[in-house]
């Protein structure tokens, strides 16, 4: 981690007083297993604590690890008591049929490229690029990824690299070029940044 930290605070001076402001680099990882891809559905478009508590009835409904077979048995009603969407239920449920037949496949992602990897998981209603890419980082544990449709991404450089507007996703490609190959850890900084009230 040292060289990746070096690496940015050396080609990126913005970047170099985030790092100093923010501290040790402490990203927390999941199992590349469908459960983490069940969580990361489930996540979408809520704020951390409803999130949690959601996906923790949802476990307890579905016993832990989540599995194809565990969002199988549940019913509608039971879905919805956890207190899920009918969009995420059938997200899930979409999720679990395609495991199930084979067209998912997580023992294959480490093997796969990036792009690769998002074309896999994004087959899954309800799994677009911005979940692929959140996949990448948080499980796979790829350290060069750039989530340009992350809005706090989009704010931390609007903010940090003076931009007027919310920069579009050439721009941030642009921004983000002397982070390779480890834009994924930029990005944690990126995101630690907006939590820290000094800045």
């Amino acid at each position: 981690m040292r060289r990746a930290l070096n690496h940015l605070k050396k080609s990126d001076p913005v970047l170099r007083g985030i790092i100093e402001r923010v501290g040790a680099f402490r990203m927390e990882f999941g199992e590349p297993v469908f459960h983490s891809l069940a969580e990361a559905i489930v996540y979408q478009q809520l704020n951390g604590k409803a999130a949690v508590t959601i996906f923790k009835r949802f476990a307890t409904l579905t016993g832990e690890p989540v599995t194809p077979e565990g969002i199988a048995k549940l019913t509608a009603e039971q879905m919805r008591s956890a207190g899920l969407s009918k969009q995420k239920s059938s997200y899930l449920r979409d999720m679990a049929e395609r495991a199930v037949r084979g067209d998912l496949d997580f023992t294959r992602l480490p093997e796969m490229s990036d792009e690769e990897v998002i074309k896999h998981l994004t087959q899954v209603k309800g799994v677009g690029v911005w979940t692929a890419h959140m996949f990448l980082m948080f499980t796979l544990k790829r350290q060069n990824v750039l989530p340009t449709g992350d809005l706090g991404i989009q704010i931390a450089i609007k903010k940090h690299y003076n931009k007027r507007k919310l920069p579009k996703p050439a721009q941030m490609e642009k921004i983000a070029k002397p982070w390779e190959p480890y834009r994924s850890v930029a990005c944690w900084y990126l995101w630690r940044s907006l939590d820290i009230k000094t800045m």
